[in-house]
């Protein structure tokens, strides 16, 4: 397996993974990333440094990550918070990962927990509530893992997600931008969603034929005020979006049952019903979702 932690050249822990320590580790466990799993191992102890500085981890923070591969950032997230769980599909790298912990970093071992199973299956995570979701998410199941945990675990406060650029463009999207869409609104119920910095290629092994970007999600302290549910406001954002081109008189009329219904729902919320759907805020959503009961 890989060989013992040293420090590094800036003297900083050696717990961290480097390169060679991470196709060390590759090989000895016989895996080879896989694109079908979205799997871009980071070898640069840097980056994951980095990560952990902007997510702003802080010692009494119980941190979740989604798809910790061989542990580059797990052992950096280990380091700065209280706790940390991994959730993780891949049979092999499940399997392995404490043992990688106990090696590296016996004296924070008893702090880790290992969750060996699909992200968008989980229900409930062992030990103290998640406080921070820290994690670099497949480019190809990104937003909905990252929908799912921000519903499903309303003790996450933080979350600094390394994704896809142009996923994270989408993300931080606002109203107008033309990348603006379903990711965006949706991330905003949850949260104040901005860019946190670029990541490049060359930090990943295999490097990625796409750049990665950090996204950061503050969870709103109040919840968006309105009386509609969470799936009545994302049904009006998904019919929106799946016309985006048209009017949401015309995007809404499947949803609202008609045209003339999706318009007197949409003028009982103070939105014209020549606006389409990129213009619109996650509130004014919710304002079309709430308005439709009332005309009803």
């Amino acid at each position: 397996m890989s060989s013992s932690p040293s420090t590094d050249e800036s003297g900083e822990s050696g717990a961290l993974l480097g390169p060679a320590d991470i196709r060390e580790l590759a090989a000895a466990l016989g895996v080879r990333p896989t694109k079908q799993r979205g799997q871009n191992f980071v070898i640069d102890a840097n980056t994951v440094r980095r990560i952990v500085r902007t997510a702003e981890v802080r010692p009494d923070d119980v941190v979740v990550e989604v798809g910790p591969g061989l542990g580059s950032l797990t052992l950096a997230l280990l380091e700065a918070a209280d706790r940390v769980t991994a959730v993780e599909i891949d049979d092999v790298l499940a399997a392995a990962l404490p043992g990688t912990i106990a090696k590296r970093l016996p004296e924070r071992a008893d702090r880790f927990a290992l969750v060996h199973s699909d992200a968008m299956q989980v229900q409930e995570l062992p030990g103290p509530a998640p406080t921070a979701l820290v994690a670099n998410l497949p480019y190809n199941v990104a937003v909905p893992v990252l929908l799912h945990m921000l519903d499903r675990f309303p003790s996450i406060e933080r979350t600094l997600v390394m994704v896809q650029a142009e996923v994270a463009d989408r993300l931080a999207a606002k109203p107008g931008n033309k990348v603006y869409g379903v990711p965006s609104v949706k991330a905003n119920w949850y949260a104040e969603v901005k860019r946190a910095g670029a990541i490049g290629r060359n930090v990943f092994w295999p490097a990625p034929n796409v750049d990665s970007g950090l996204v950061s999600l503050v969870r709103r302290t109040e919840p968006i005020d309105t009386t509609a549910t969470k799936a009545e406001v994302f049904a009006v954002v998904d019919a929106a979006f799946a016309q985006r081109r048209k009017t949401l008189r015309a995007a809404l009329a499947g949803w609202a049952g008609s045209a003339a219904a999706a318009e007197a729902a949409l003028v009982a919320a103070g939105i014209s019903p020549q606006a389409r759907g990129e213009a619109l805020t996650v509130h004014e959503f919710a304002a079309i979702a709430e308005k439709k009961g009332a005309t009803q």
